[in-house]
């Protein structure tokens, strides 16, 4: 039986967050099933895994922080690093880190853009490396 995983995915950058995803599916491809929710913002992303984490045997957490000229980007970022980690450790199970933290715009692009170098990719590959050694 295949092994089920939820990505939910940030669309606050929807350039951002859709090449996150295509890249993650892209190594995903049909090996397990597959299921996606969109959500606002990153700060939603624990509360969705919460509330699904009996259904699934992973999770992937796809989306973007830009910095901004206030200290709300050290918050957010903080808050959903150690949230997902608490979960992913009080539920052993993998959760991947896909949420990118980024300087500005042009950064999360570079990483988000190319299928080669992409933070989607790089977080599926994690997922697929742990649960085969589950």
């Amino acid at each position: 039986m295949k092994k089920k995983i939820l990505i939910i995915i940030a669309d606050y950058y929807k350039d951002i967050s859709s090449g996150l995803l295509k890249s993650a599916n892209s190594r995903l491809k049909n090996s397990f099933k597959i299921k996606i929710i969109k959500v606002p913002g990153v700060f939603e992303i624990p509360v969705t895994v919460s509330k699904n984490i009996k259904k699934f045997d992973a999770f992937i957490a796809l989306g973007c922080v830009i910095k901004g000229k206030t200290d709300h980007y050290y918050f957010i970022s903080q808050a959903v690093t150690t949230a997902l980690m608490n979960l992913s450790i009080q539920s052993k199970k993998p959760i991947g880190f896909g949420i990118l933290t980024c300087n500005n715009l042009k950064q999360a692009k570079e990483r988000s853009s190319t299928l080669k170098k992409n933070k989607g990719k790089e977080v599926a590959s994690g997922i697929i490396s742990i649960l085969k050694n589950k």
